[in-house]
């Protein structure tokens, strides 16, 4: 079984976990997250496209243009476009509703299932484009429209069902590309909202509908453009919520923390937003990114692509230019936008069109074009439970800045992976510039080497003061992934540092001297002092180290690799209250700023 272990990270428990996939904390703080095994389980095969995928209860729903469905060791048997089967076994259920035309989209609610494509009947009965089915018998219920358009998705939220894709009308009643049905009564809803193009996704969080696809106005209002919310009720324009990705949305999925989507253009990809639209995190593929899904905080990505960047950079034709790793149709990413190792491996040319995930199963379904996974036969379905964990040094729970170095936004600034906006932007004096060293999955950001002089490379990566960055009295953790080698050290070396000893107070963690011990420092706005908890062992080897700096109440504690080194006291009352910028790499770019010479990866505050 390929290892799903994120590169540079400890194994805390390896052992196969089947059910609820899970995110807990262990021992130190370090989170443990959970990624489905790569490994397929049995699951029934699709003479034709699926293109629509959702689960009810341990009931699994496709849609798509399929004739005839396979259940494992079983002859075909036929199923017209639409077909059900259990979500633990993979056996074909009874459930045989039958459309005349393509079903592009699903959604379940309570004891319905809803279907959405291109067809003109359901079971022989006029349908045109929606319809209505019972999730046990398949019965037509009564929701029946004409609809001038092609609808490619939908979502069941509060009481409606929203239909999004390239439509103008609905029982001749003016639509632009949106439309809702009251589900009580199957009645079209006032709800309206306007795009200027399609619309390809739909999402439901945070009292909001949001909107994917490759539209450039939403309601007529300029600069609303391919990702947009709208209110559940009145449709009216969310204003507090702008993305503006790169280019077009293919799918969404949503949570309280925020919404995922994914994207094509040139080379596909993944983005995480925060609930007001500011990136979390972005991961670019060789291809289009056409299906995104959320279980037990993983994100999980699929598409027609091949690869996944090691960065955000590609060229010509979507090709990573800063190297790559092999994604074939499916790639995982942690909650703080690293890419996971797991990778079950689908052919195929158009690939993923649709996932969707169960968290009471702890399962997640993909469906498409593909024929094999993981070398096995496949076709067009496949399903992946088994949770197995791995560590995230970074803990989510009051985290306020995080930075894995292998996504930027258009000026060239580095994502806050926390959500919280803070991004790094770089300030640069005498040639000083930004190198990446590859680690993992991904890359980190490699400082000037060793010089003295005034006119020596300056580089220092800053995030502007936040509230959110000063602790106060709070519990404080902070710390980063370095590698250093002997040569590289000396003097003292700032890692990561917020403020100063005589102004507000600070934290910091740097390497002091040519021993290459790094140390945890705090002082607070009327202590001035700067309490100092400094490792007994060095860590300028020329291999990856991870450095926690620890406050909690009267303590102050360095780890390394996870192992507590040293800890001394401090008054309990200890307050950092600092207007200062945020930095990593040096406290500034003049002549004595404790330029850090080494590299840095995984950089992390948590707060409380």
């Amino acid at each position: 079984m390929p290892n799903l272990l994120k590169s540079g990270k400890s194994v805390v428990r390896r052992t196969l976990i089947v059910g609820v996939a899970t995110v807990v904390v262990a021992a130190g703080g370090a989170a443990l997250a959970e990624v489905v095994s790569p490994d397929p389980v049995a699951s029934p095969s699709f003479n034709g496209p699926v293109y629509a995928v959702a689960y009810r209860g341990d009931t699994v729903y496709v849609g798509g243009n399929f004739t005839s469905v396979a259940a494992t060791g079983s002859k075909a048997v036929a199923r017209t476009r639409l077909a059900a089967f259990d979500a633990r076994t993979g056996a074909l259920l009874p459930w045989n509703p039958s459309a005349d035309a393509n079903v592009r989209a699903l959604a379940v609610d309570g004891d319905v299932v809803y279907a959405a494509g291109d067809f003109d009947a359901v079971n022989g009965e006029p349908r045109d484009a929606v319809a209505g089915l019972g999730a046990a018998d398949a019965k037509l219920t009564p929701l029946r429209h004409t609809v001038l358009g092609q609808p490619n998705a939908l979502v069941a939220h509060q009481g409606r069902l929203y239909v999004g894709g390239r439509i103008t009308a609905v029982d001749g009643v003016p639509r632009s590309n949106l439309a809702a049905f009251t589900l009580a009564t199957g009645a079209l809803d006032p709800w309206a909202p306007t795009t200027d193009d399609t619309v390809n996704a739909l999402a439901a969080a945070n009292n909001r509908i949001y909107l994917g696809g490759r539209f450039h106005r939403t309601n007529g209002v300029s600069s609303t453009l391919r990702l947009t919310a709208v209110d559940p009720a009145t449709g009216v324009l969310d204003r507090g919520f702008v993305a503006k990705p790169v280019s077009q949305v293919f799918a969404l999925t949503a949570d309280q923390t925020g919404v995922y989507a994914a994207l094509g253009g040139l080379g596909g990809r993944a983005v995480a937003y925060t609930p007001a639209g500011a990136t979390r995190w972005t991961r670019v593929f060789d291809g289009d990114a056409q299906a995104i899904a959320v279980l037990a905080g993983i994100t999980y990505v699929g598409g027609h692509f091949d690869k996944a960047c090691t960065t955000t950079n590609n060229g010509i034709k979507g090709v990573c230019t800063d190297g790559s790793v092999v994604r074939g149709k499916l790639a995982a990413i942690d909650s703080q936008g690293n890419l996971l190792d797991w990778s079950p491996q689908a052919n195929g040319v158009a690939g993923t069109r649709q996932l969707a995930t169960s968290a009471t199963l702890g399962a997640i379904s993909a469906v498409g074009d593909f024929t094999t996974v993981g070398g096995v036969t496949r076709k067009r379905y496949v399903s992946f439970t088994g949770a197995r964990s791995f560590v995230e040094k970074k803990e989510a729970a009051g985290q306020v800045a995080a930075y894995n170095f292998d996504t930027t936004v258009a000026d060239g600034t580095f994502d806050d992976g926390s959500g919280r906006g803070n991004l790094l932007r770089a300030v640069v004096r005498n040639g000083g510039k930004i190198t990446f060293a590859k680690r993992g999955n991904g890359q980190a950001i490699t400082f000037p080497g060793k010089c003295t002089g005034a006119t020596c490379p300056r580089l220092v990566l800053q995030a502007a003061d936040s509230p959110d960055l000063n602790p106060g009295s709070r519990p404080l953790r902070y710390g980063a992934a370095v590698l250093l080698t002997a040569a590289e050290a000396g003097g003292g070396e700032n890692v990561l540092q917020k403020g100063y000893a005589n102004g507000g107070g600070q934290y910091k963690l740097q390497v002091d001297g040519v021993s290459g011990k790094p140390s945890c420092g705090i002082s607070g706005k009327t202590d001035t002092t700067v309490h100092i908890a400094r490792s007994r062992q060095s860590i300028a080897d020329g291999t990856w180290h991870t450095i926690e700096c620890r406050r909690t109440g009267p303590t102050l504690s360095i780890l390394v690799d996870d192992q507590i080194q040293a800890s001394v006291a401090i008054p309990e009352g200890l307050s950092v209250e600092s207007a200062q910028p945020f930095s990593l790499g040096g406290k500034g770019v003049g002549v004595d700023n404790d330029q850090f010479h080494g590299s840095l990866d995984d950089a992390w505050v948590s707060i409380g």
